[in-house]
């Protein structure tokens, strides 16, 4: 074997002993998968590269932001001229007002942004925002949705933390905890109990809109305004947190589909194009309570800087563009289509599954039944036969999501060639998969 071939695993050996587990975010570790995982070193359009000069077809896109695909030459353009007039400022600078102006355009209810450098800090800011606005304590979220690792927020959380069977976590203080209520989602008799109960200590209801953390559950448009017409009725603050679902579904993300305006919403991934952006924003009432001009403190040295503010600047340009949303609409379903032929039979040994699928984000789910809308509606058996999927997709090169709970992403980077070869892939991996892998239950939302 050449040395360009065992390139990768000496890395990998250097990036464990260097870094817990190797990697900088947990799920990167595959763990939930089994295998090594692969060092990348190159994303270009719909691929990515590792650095023993393997490609696959990338259906992770960096975890969403890459809705143009990697190495788009506009934001490419954008970042290296912000980057010849320098790196970061630590002031306002000009591409940060531009931007701000572009993501309240989409949020018509909005009239203040402020930015962070990631989901996590939009998300802790805005529970900080609704303690000091409303004076009360208690905050709820739902069970599976994921709003970042801050301390109040890791509890029963999605994403990484469920992926790895911790969805709560260690060093987060029983005291902090107990001011977080967890609530079931698609469940109203639970949300009109815990409002009977506590509706007016409750200072922000968190919620995905679009729960894209714990698979893709898709929630009814009723649930959504019941929840609305409850936080409104007691007094209570409601988020939709759109780190994943904003400027990826629509414009003005579910917030626009659904016709629902919350009191604040957060952003990320696609509002950075690439670079870490993240941010919080709603009416200038209740925004306006943030320092300097309001008691509630939050800074960022790195926030708005021109580097990052440039990149969303030309991703949120090039989706303004006519028919963009046509098509990653036209290519999700082709994809969609393609998987579900698979799992519907054509995959081979007992094959059984569905595809839930909004626009551009897909996710395939190994069991049998209708698509659930709940945590607890995932049966356990289904991440064991997604990690033997995954590991036989990727020696086929299709780069899927290392979690049987974390969605795929199309970007305008993928044609209907790329397409049609992650169909294939997935079909051939499906195929491929023993018999005698563990077989999910069927079970129906509740």
């Amino acid at each position: 074997m050449s040395e360009e071939l065992r390139a990768g695993d000496g890395l990998l050996r250097r990036a464990r002993r260097a870094m817990p587990g190797g990697v900088s975010s947990p799920v990167r570790a595959f763990g939930a998968v089994g295998g090594e995982p692969p060092i990348l070193m190159r994303g270009h359009g719909a691929t990515v590269t590792d650095v023993d000069g393997r490609s696959y077809v990338d259906l992770v896109g960096s975890w969403g932001p890459l809705i143009l695909g990697h190495a788009h030459p506009a934001v490419l353009e954008a970042v290296e001229r912000a980057a010849r007039d320098g790196l970061t400022f630590g002031a306002t600078c000009a591409a940060e007002v531009e931007l701000a102006e572009r993501v309240l355009a989409r949020f018509p209810f909005a009239q203040r942004v402020r930015f962070t450098s990631s989901g996590t800090e939009a998300c802790m800011t805005a529970v900080r925002l609704a303690r000091g606005a409303t004076g009360r304590r208690r905050i709820v979220k739902f069970e599976g949705c994921y709003h970042g690792h801050s301390d109040a927020l890791l509890v029963k959380a999605g994403s990484g933390a469920l992926t790895l069977g911790r969805p709560s976590s260690a060093g987060v203080p029983d005291e902090l905890a107990a001011l977080t209520d967890v609530l079931p989602l698609d469940d109203e008799a639970a949300l009109e109990r815990l409002f009977e109960q506590r509706g007016r200590e409750i200072a922000l209801v968190l919620i995905e809109p679009l729960p894209a953390n714990a698979g893709l559950l898709v929630q009814r448009p009723e649930f959504l305004r019941r929840l609305r017409a409850l936080t409104a009725q007691h007094g209570a603050l409601l988020l939709f947190d759109e780190v994943i679902s904003g400027f990826r579904v629509a414009p003005g993300g579910m917030t626009q589909l659904t016709g629902i305006t919350p009191d604040l919403v957060t952003v990320g991934k696609i509002v950075g194009g690439g670079m870490p952006v993240g941010a919080v924003l709603g009416p200038a009432d209740l925004m306006d309570r943030l320092a300097p001009l309001g008691p509630v403190y939050q800074a960022g040295t790195l926030s708005g800087n021109p580097v990052a503010m440039a990149a969303g600047l030309a991703t949120l340009e090039q989706l303004a563009r006519p028919g963009v949303y046509e098509r990653l609409e036209q290519l999700g379903a082709r994809l969609a289509a393609g998987w579900e032929r698979a799992l519907s039979g054509g995959g081979g040994k007992g094959a059984a599954g569905a595809v839930a699928r909004v626009g551009s984000v897909l996710w395939p789910l190994l069991q049998r039944g209708p698509l659930p809308r709940a945590l607890h509606a995932i049966d356990a058996g289904v991440a064991p036969r997604y990690a033997a999927l995954h590991r036989r997709a990727l020696q086929r090169g299709l780069w899927l999501a290392p979690s049987a709970y974390e969605v795929a992403f199309v970007s305008t980077a993928h044609d209907e060639a790329a397409i049609d070869r992650a169909a294939d892939v997935f079909a051939e991996a499906l195929a491929a998969v023993p018999a005698d892998a563990p077989e999910p239950r069927a079970e129906a939302p509740a």
